[in-house]
């Protein structure tokens, strides 16, 4: 869930303490606790601006999408990617604000996949989807808050490509 829960959990499970090495990650997990909340405060102050965009971004690119028999095609449909997308968005504060992929890949992922699966839609277009999205959030960060987001999209991203 955190750097330091799992570092801690994984001394506990070799019975010893925690190393220098492990020591050191926490005091930068730690350390850093104030530019990961303002990163979050900007995405989910955001959350509907980059959505917005994202999908504006996607549909340009693939106007299918939103074109009869497309995915997105009519309202309820339009609106059920969008509430995707802000789900996806939150799983990256998460993992922003916990230093942590692990509730992206439990939940984003894995969950998802099978979920997309079951219902016919194709994972290209939710890679993409993805990768219009963190285009949007990053644009909205300077440019250290954007290399510290950028590595929850890019895992997102690559996980959701691995599954097409």
């Amino acid at each position: 869930m955190s750097v330091v829960r799992d570092l801690i959990l994984q001394a506990d499970d070799q019975l010893r303490y925690p190393t220098s090495g492990e020591l050191r990650a926490m005091v930068n997990y730690l350390s850093g606790g104030e530019r990961r909340l303002s990163v979050v405060r900007v995405l989910t102050a955001n959350e509907k601006k980059i959505v917005d965009e994202a999908a504006k971004q996607l549909f340009a690119r693939k106007p299918d999408y939103v074109a009869p028999g497309g995915n997105a095609y009519g309202q309820k449909q339009r609106a059920q990617c969008l509430r995707d997308y802000s789900w996806y968005l939150r799983l990256v504060t998460y993992g922003v604000l916990a230093g942590s992929t692990e509730q992206i890949q439990a939940i984003g992922l894995v969950g998802a996949r099978e979920m997309y699966n079951s219902l016919g839609v194709p994972m290209p277009g939710m890679v993409e989807a993805m990768r219009t999205m963190k285009e949007a959030a990053i644009g909205l960060l300077n440019t250290e808050d954007a290399a510290l987001a950028g590595p929850y999209f890019d895992f997102l991203i690559q996980g959701m490509q691995t599954s097409t």
